[in-house]
């Protein structure tokens, strides 16, 4: 290694074991770079260096005894939507600004007994809504990749953007993230780094700020899939307190990335070949196919004949159920409080300072399809198209095993790029959404740059609860992408 920096999360996990790099060298290396570079990319809400170096320690003296978990020592990143015990968590809005919560969610608390050292919560858009990691109370996060043409600032995506971009700048070696409609795989696209939805039920929602409740679903994002599979192993299992969480055996996630694809069915769905789909995302998605195909995989063409319907109903869905679980937060039972002449006015004035612009317009739409009168035409038709698109899946996956698409229809725009019509902005989801609503386990590797140098992702799309055969898949495709670029801003480039 001629850095620390080149470490992934595997290789510095045996670096720690075999006592060549120690877990206060780690812990200290990546603290130093988030303050180096952090002032400008944003992707930190919260810092925790001091608990992070005692963390280290303490790792340092379990490894010497050959024991600790298998993250042991090894410095990750929460994303701000993870209540932490004792650390501040904000769900990156004013209206949690200083909340410090009791209790720690189940996906960290399983981290942190596997030894994972956090350095602190990532930014990411206000309640987990948003693809560009703009809307945050903390301000906007910048993507550490830059254009070979221009020097602008590019958005991460969103919402997991805080966690994409500080793995992709080596901040980290690895983060949570939570996806509801595509918010780990698409910025992970953006930022050039791995990320996995898993199967709905898969890790426990217990102290997770809740977007949409029957969507969320908290994934690792990391540099490599082998990276990824192993915070998987630690996140995922059985939560008693979560009572969507299933009770399934964890499988050993790593064991998966060599089993290959011979024989294996790839599904190709028509739908997704929307109009106006830019020349370079079909390019890398046959450049996808050509690869499985040489790997062994039979490539079969597919319909998902609801997909068309996948945004409209994500969006009713999503939003009536933001509506519900937002309105606890009221100034009485949670939130910062505003004084008001009446209740009335104390619940506008508090809710009008704490919520930003997107979040408003969600609750409002949210309330508005759940409203006497238009529930039927709007939320109650959304969840059977819900039920459609599940059965798309189920049929298709008689026939192939696993399905290739993109991630998302274009690489990382800039900050100024932004569509002014939220509309426009929700189209980013159009192809993490309908897996996302099927409730299916989905990836996305870097494939790829586009003409200007901004990364390409892909996305595999998989059977419930069957995560194993999307790694295997997925290890072909980024083996055969050998995707070594790395971003503008850089730890580990000199500046």
């Amino acid at each position: 290694m001629s850095s620390i920096f080149d470490h992934t999360l595997a290789s510095a996990r045996e670096a720690l074991r075999s006592r060549k790099i120690s877990a206060v060298e780690l812990v200290d290396a990546h603290i130093d770079a988030i303050e180096r570079l952090d002032g400008g990319l944003n992707s930190f809400i919260t810092r925790t260096p001091e608990q992070a170096r005692l963390a280290a320690k303490e790792a340092d003296a379990l490894l010497a005894k050959g024991e600790g978990g298998s993250l042991c020592g090894l410095p990750i990143g929460i994303k701000d939507l993870f209540a932490t015990e004792g650390v501040r968590t904000t769900a990156a809005s004013k209206i949690l600004g200083n909340f410090v919560p009791p209790y720690e969610s189940t996906v960290t608390a399983n981290l942190k007994r596997d030894g994972a050292i956090s350095l602190g919560k990532l930014n990411l858009d206000e309640f987990a809504m948003g693809s560009t990691n703009l809307t945050s109370a903390f301000g906007g996060v910048e993507n550490p990749w830059k254009r070979r043409d221009s020097d602008a600032k590019l958005v991460p995506g969103g919402s997991s953007g805080g966690s994409a971009a500080a793995v992709a700048a080596g901040l980290v070696l690895g983060a949570t993230g939570t996806d509801t409609g595509g918010s780990i795989r698409q910025p992970a696209a953006f930022c050039g780094i791995t990320g996995i939805k898993p199967t709905y039920g898969r890790c426990s929602r217990f102290g997770t700020i809740a977007f949409a409740s029957s969507l969320d679903q908290a994934g690792p994002m990391a540099r490599t899939l082998q990276d990824c599979a192993i915070l998987l192993e630690s996140m995922a299992g059985f939560d008693p307190k979560d009572s969507t969480s299933v009770n399934r055996p964890v499988p050993h996630y790593e064991a998966a990335l060599g089993r290959g694809v011979k024989g294996l069915k790839v599904g190709i769905p028509k739908e997704y070949r929307i109009d106006g789909l830019p020349a370079e995302i079909e390019a890398i998605w046959q450049q996808g196919i050509n690869w499985l195909k040489e790997a062994g995989a039979d490539v079969v063409d597919i319909s998902l004949p609801h997909t068309k319907y996948g945004l409209p109903a994500y969006y009713i869905a999503a939003l009536a159920e933001a509506s519900s679980n937002l309105a606890r937060y009221d100034g009485v039972r949670f939130g910062e409080r505003v004084s008001g002449a009446s209740l009335d006015a104390l619940y506008e004035a508090t809710r009008a300072a704490g919520f930003g612009d997107e979040v408003k317009r969600r609750i409002l739409l949210g309330t508005y399809v759940l409203s006497s009168g238009y529930y039927d035409a709007y939320y109650l038709r959304a969840q059977k198209v819900r039920t459609l698109l599940q059965r798309d899946f189920l049929k298709a996956y008689e026939t192939v095993d696993v399905i290739l698409a993109p991630t998302a229809p274009s690489g990382a725009f800039a900050w100024d790029e932004k569509p002014t019509d939220p509309v426009q902005v929700y189209l980013n989801d159009v192809f993490t959404v309908p897996a996302s609503m099927a409730g299916v386990p989905a990836l996305s590797v870097p494939a790829g740059l586009d003409g200007r140098g901004v990364p390409l992702g892909l996305q595999l799309i998989g059977r419930f609860f069957d995560e194993e055969t999307l790694l295997a898949a997925g290890s072909v495709l980024e083996r055969a992408a050998s995707f070594t670029h790395r971003p503008t801003i850089h730890a580990g480039v000199s500046a």
